[in-house]
């Protein structure tokens, strides 16, 4: 903005600035000229006064000398012919312009090629004299460019001054807007506490104050939705121990254990709602997390019942040494969920493999494939499904995949069923 803003004053000032400059060299060249005139005609007007008064040939020779010496040049024409001064007329002037002066019998200037001439008759006892006063065109714009030139530095100083006069108004409009963007990025990287100080022009200023009062709302609406979410995990806890206490009563040992088990993971998934509703969002602003050991951690805690329900489930891990741009708890729900989708919706004893391996320069691939009958393709967002199900998961990886940076992507697996990639950035380790 300051830029675009200089840029305008500079073109609009130049224009200006141009529009009278023009025109005052113009002036300047006209007046010095009309001045170098003005000389030549008073010199040969008052040299033709001595010629009418001086008798003696000697002492006007001096006197025209004298003269010439002071300022244009002066020659007198006699008669004869004769010159008094100068041996010679000014090389362009004619002889036609000294018998126009003869004739018309008054003063005159006429331009000639390298200067102008003034011409004055003068009317003497051996007939009439003619005065010729020549200035050169070195006199005629005698002061012009030294005079252009001053012009031109004062232009020049105008332009700069102004340009400066607007960078210094541009930066008062745009340090502001800047300052108050810089707000709202750290505002969307979850930096809660920024605000902004108002400042700069009274638009900007309510700007400002604006997006501080919109921070200090969102602050409340987290904060209430924050504690609704955790009020509610609180509130499912007490049936979920009645569940626990009922699992005791059930007889059979195997129902028992299962039970406890489902139990078990209801509980750490309220649990985790409710950290993660009281979970700071700026906690979590440089994730960073070892794909590996996460993968194989999850894919050990469902083993059990993998082999409860008949199903070979292989991990396939390959060389990763570099972490992901994705927090422990939000990979190990990625891959929380696209296993529970496959034991949700593919029939019992049909095979599961989990892979992790690292994809070119700059990606981690982290693989779940079933033996399962699979689902159309392509996904068409939340809510489409095979299983009759609402979608959700695909819908959870997707989010969580996209939070980090990464993509997912769906096709078919050589044992049969869906295959489930999630690409994710790689990023140093701290």
């Amino acid at each position: 903005m300051t830029r675009r803003i200089a840029w305008l004053v500079a073109a609009t000032t130049s224009a200006v600035v141009v529009a009278f400059v023009v025109p005052l060299c113009f002036l300047v060249a006209n007046i010095a000229s009309d001045r170098a005139t003005t000389r030549a005609r008073e010199q040969a007007q008052s040299v033709a006064r001595l010629v009418a008064t001086l008798a003696d040939p000697a002492t006007l020779q001096r006197t025209v000398a004298d003269v010439s010496a002071q300022g244009p040049r002066v020659v007198v024409v006699e008669p004869d012919g004769g010159l008094v001064g100068e041996d010679s007329l000014a090389a362009g002037t004619s002889v036609a312009s000294v018998e126009r002066a003869r004739q018309q019998k008054a003063a005159f200037t006429v331009a000639r090629e390298g200067g102008l001439d003034a011409l004055a008759p003068v009317a003497t006892d051996g007939g009439l004299d003619v005065v010729v006063a020549s200035v050169t065109d070195d006199e005629l714009r005698a002061g012009v460019p030294e005079a252009w030139l001053a012009i031109g530095v004062l232009g020049v100083a105008l332009v700069g001054i102004s340009v400066a006069a607007a960078w210094n108004l541009g930066r008062r409009v745009s340090v502001p807007v800047v300052e108050v963007a810089e707000v709202a990025h750290r505002l969307r990287e979850g930096d809660t506490s920024a605000r902004a100080v108002p400042g700069g022009p009274p638009e900007t200023a309510e700007l400002g104050r604006a997006l501080n009062a919109l921070a200090d709302r969102i602050d409340d609406l987290v904060g209430a939705e924050r504690e609704v979410v955790a009020d509610l995990g609180h509130r499912l806890r007490t049936p979920v121990t009645a569940l626990r206490l009922d699992t005791d009563l059930v007889t059979d040992p195997e129902v028992a254990d299962r039970l406890r088990v489902h139990v078990e993971h209801l509980q750490r998934s309220i649990d985790d709602v409710v950290r993660e509703a009281r979970r700071s969002v700026s906690a979590e602003l440089d994730p960073r997390t070892d794909a590996a050991p996460v993968v194989a951690a999850r894919v050990a805690f469902w083993e059990p019942l993998a082999e409860d329900q008949g199903r070979r489930l292989e991990l396939v891990a390959g060389r990763v040494d570099a972490a992901v741009a994705m927090a422990d708890g939000d990979l190990a729900e990625l891959v929380d969920t696209l296993l529970d989708n496959v034991f949700a919706h593919t029939p019992e004893g049909a095979d599961v493999r989990v892979s992790v391996a690292r994809q070119g320069a700059d990606r981690v691939v982290v693989g779940v494939e079933d033996a399962g009958p699979g689902m159309p393709l392509p996904w068409r967002g939340r809510g489409h499904s095979a299983g009759g199900s609402t979608g959700l998961g695909l819908a959870i990886v997707h989010r969580l995949a996209e939070q980090a940076g990464g993509e997912v992507g769906l096709g078919r697996s050589d044992l049969g069923g869906l295959h489930v990639t999630v690409a994710l950035p790689t990023v140093e380790r701290g």
